[in-house]
């Protein structure tokens, strides 16, 4: 896939899910303790969330990084907004952002944390 092709993708994947997060490895096992730590914080919010395995697809893996001029994996988006990486992601749960930006934008927890 091109470039535009790979922004497509993942404008149409952000779109179309109200959590997405870019990680290394996926839900069940993260392959990074960065991954794994924002799936811990979305487990404990009890938010079910898309994950997309950046190793599986260089083009995937590169293109997020360009998509948001971002560089580092693991990228949240939450209602189609960029959220950040792990440190931000940290930061914001643990100031109880996130969770106020998930009640804000109508994100339900759909399990018990």
């Amino acid at each position: 896939m091109s470039e535009q092709e790979v922004h497509d993708w993942i404008r149409k994947t952000v779109a179309d899910n109200d959590v997405v997060l870019f990680m290394k490895g996926n839900h069940k096992m993260p392959q990074c303790g960065f991954s794994g730590l924002c799936v811990q914080v979305l487990d404990h919010l009890g938010v079910d969330f898309q994950d997309v395995n950046v190793l599986e697809d260089q083009g995937i893996r590169e293109g997020i990084k360009s998509f948001t001029n971002w560089p580092t994996i693991p990228q949240l988006y939450v209602k189609g907004e960029f959220v950040g990486g792990a440190d931000i992601v940290k930061e914001m749960f643990q100031a109880g952002e996130l969770q106020t930006m998930m009640t804000d934008k109508g994100i339900q927890a759909t399990k018990t944390a």
